[in-house]
């Protein structure tokens, strides 16, 4: 395996699309990447703030890359990284249907 400052080249690859993916979503362009809401109909779109709804997404990828790293930590990394992907992933879910919705 190959290794950049102890990190192997796959796990900075998924890192740099999270944070693309990211980018993308927070800058407008990728509403295509948010689970569901491409899917929905235009009467349940209607029902949620896109601006709020990207900015969690964003937040969550960023999170994401952001706790990836722990994944070289041998026993830290083991409990860390899903329990930090968890408990964000859990945060964004209530956000995104409490915060993100219309009134």
């Amino acid at each position: 395996m190959y290794y950049l400052c102890g990190m192997e080249y796959s796990i900075l690859v998924i890192i740099l699309i999270f944070i693309f993916m990211g980018l993308i979503i927070l800058a407008g362009k990728g509403d295509f990447l948010i689970a569901g809401y491409n899917t929905a109909p235009k009467e349940e779109k209607e029902k949620y703030n896109i601006k709020r709804l990207r900015l969690l997404i964003g937040i969550l990828l960023f999170i994401c890359a952001g706790a990836m790293p722990l994944l070289h930590i041998k026993v830290v990394g083991a409990f860390a990284f899903p329990i930090i992907v968890l408990i964000s992933s859990a945060v964004i879910l209530i956000m995104g249907n409490t915060w993100a919705k219309k009134k």
